[in-house]
């Protein structure tokens, strides 16, 4: 009798059935239907029950960042997940999770922006000082793109 392995067939009906018995894809006959963003379902609830538990450990309220959208905040830790490793901004009123990246490592504690791009995050560090126009043209720009 040879053991189980990743490809046996009983392994394979039992993802199948795990599936769609958890509303991520639908049985067509023996067909298995996957929809085509179900990589994204899965990470945003990865995110949602990451966030609970950080909301529910720091009393914060979890703030989603959507795409193209701005924030800046103190950099309070990295955070592993199972769909990656996210960098944790603090802006005063909740915390936001970041894609991070190994040159943030140096930067815990320090005030950091961030802007989500579709799939890759451009930063910003240090603060921008003054009330001019010009130094709010400076905020949109990014000083690291990572």
């Amino acid at each position: 009798m040879r053991p189980a392995g990743m490809n046996s067939p009983r392994r394979v009906v039992r993802i199948a059935t795990s599936f769609a018995s958890s509303g991520f894809a639908q049985r067509d006959g023996e067909r298995l239907k996957v929809p085509a963003n179900l990589l994204t379902v899965l990470r945003q609830r990865d995110l949602d029950g990451v966030s609970r538990a950080l909301a529910a450990e720091t009393g914060l309220s979890y703030r989603p960042l959507e795409d193209g959208e701005r924030i800046t905040g103190v950099y309070r830790r990295m955070v592993v997940a199972a769909s990656g490793r996210f960098a944790m901004l603090d802006d005063g009123l909740g915390f936001s999770l970041v894609p991070w990246r190994p040159v943030l490592e140096q930067r815990i504690g320090q005030q950091l922006g961030a802007t989500l791009r579709g799939d890759h995050v451009i930063w910003s560090f240090g603060r921008q000082r003054g009330l001019s126009r010009w130094s709010d043209q400076l905020m949109d720009q990014p000083v690291w793109s990572v």
